[in-house]
Formats: C-alpha cells, sequence, structure tokens
C-alpha cells in the first residue's frame, strides 16, 4: 500500500506538470511550470522568481538524466514515477528541487514578511497554480496544524515535505493538491 500511495501521488503531479495534457513531460511543460510558479511573484522580485525557475530546471534535469530510459527528452509517466521515487526524493536533491521551490515561494508571496500565509492568499495562490479552490479550502484546514489561521513557513514545508515523502495515506500532506486519487 504504501508504494501506491507515493504513486498515486506522482501520478497527481505527473498530471499537473503536463501543461499541454499530451500524457508526456517535456522541457517545456516543466518550464511552463516554472513560469506560472514564478508569476506569483511581484515584477520586482526577480531573485525569488529566479530562484523558482532554477529549482524547476534542477528538477527537470534530474528526471532527464534519472528518469528518460529510451533517450527521447520525453519522460512518461512511468519514467515519472520511477525518478521520482528514486532521485527526486532523495534526500540529497529533494532540498534543490522540490523545498528550494516552496522556500522562493513562502518568501515571494509573504510581502508583509510576517513568516505566514493566510487561507485567503494559500487558496489564491493554488487558484493561479490550476488548483480548485475548494480542494485548497479543505487542504488549508488540514494543514494549518496549530489552527492559528494561517500556514507558517514551517507548516508549509511540512505539507510539502509530507507530500512527496510519506507513505502514509492519512498524511495531511497528501492533501496539497486535492484527493490524490482524482486528477488535478
Amino acid at each position: 500500500m504504501t508504494d501506491d500511495v507515493k504513486a498515486q501521488k506522482f501520478n497527481t503531479v505527473f498530471r499537473w506538470f503536463d501543461q499541454n495534457g499530451d500524457g508526456l513531460l517535456t522541457h517545456d511543460d516543466l518550464h511552463a511550470m516554472a513560469e506560472r510558479f514564478a508569476a506569483l511573484a511581484r515584477e520586482d522580485d526577480t531573485a525569488n522568481a529566479t530562484a523558482m525557475r532554477d529549482a524547476f530546471e534542477t528538477w527537470w534535469q534530474l528526471l532527464l538524466t534519472h528518469g528518460d530510459s529510451d533517450g527521447d527528452g520525453r519522460i512518461s509517466p512511468q519514467e515519472f514515477i520511477t525518478v521520482m521515487k528514486a532521485e527526486v526524493t532523495d534526500p540529497q536533491h529533494f532540498e534543490q528541487a522540490v523545498l528550494a521551490i516552496v522556500d522562493a515561494l513562502m518568501r515571494a508571496l509573504d510581502t508583509n514578511q510576517d513568516g505566514t500565509l493566510s487561507q485567503e492568499e494559500y487558496v489564491r495562490m493554488y487558484d493561479a497554480l490550476g488548483i480548485p479552490p475548494t480542494h485548497s479550502e479543505a487542504a488549508f484546514r488540514l494543514l494549518d496544524s496549530d489552527g492559528d489561521g494561517s500556514l507558517s513557513h514551517s507548516e508549509f514545508r511540512t505539507a510539502i515535505t509530507e507530500f512527496y515523502l510519506s507513505t502514509d495515506p492519512k498524511a495531511p500532506g497528501n492533501q496539497l493538491l486535492g484527493p490524490i486519487d482524482e486528477p488535478t
């Protein structure tokens, strides 16, 4: 069951990243995703926008180097799941490829520098990233572990880490992109 949970979550990420919906990931798909994330930063916030783009490029290079088994420059769903389990979620890569996006995103969205995201900010962010508000509103309530009505940087990082690393089907972070058994 635990392996199935990760496969379900990685399938959800694959569908989310597959920007043109052709069933394969390419550099163009990851670039488009990076631009969606970078667009959340203020126009003058080039440092965080660049950090997000760089992290997505790192992610793409991991996919290509370790997952493109047939060398065609495209990543199939099965190649994606395999490389996610073996490389992207490996501690030596996870920080650079995934958590670097989270950290830059949090810095970009936390314009008042209080170290938190309100539910409204959180829902607006995920809506801009293509996740329906009904999913992100429900996720927010689960992820706000201290119940203070906001997500701290630590709570957000924990949620992302749970999503990518946890094998517990009931981990709150699993709900980041909506129910893992539903298409995004």
